[in-house]
């Protein structure tokens, strides 16, 4: 893994709950295909914005990954 990488891991995806960029693709490789499923399994969302700011990213994400 280049440094890159790694630095693009370490961004925040959930604010309230400082949950990480890496934490999602790690879920996303094992298999969660949706945004609810990744919700529950990192606990976005269950924060004070109640998931405003996370969920666009999340999907972003997995966006992403069905392109890629």
């Amino acid at each position: 893994m280049d440094e890159q990488a790694i630095l693009e891991g370490l961004k925040p995806v959930c604010l309230c709950k400082g949950i990480r960029k890496s934490v999602f693709l790690k879920h996303i490789a094992a298999g969660l295909t949706s945004v609810e499923a990744l919700k529950k399994a990192t606990g976005a969302g269950s924060g004070p914005c109640q998931g405003r700011r996370c969920t666009p990213r999340i999907e972003e994400l997995l966006r992403s990954r069905d392109q890629g």
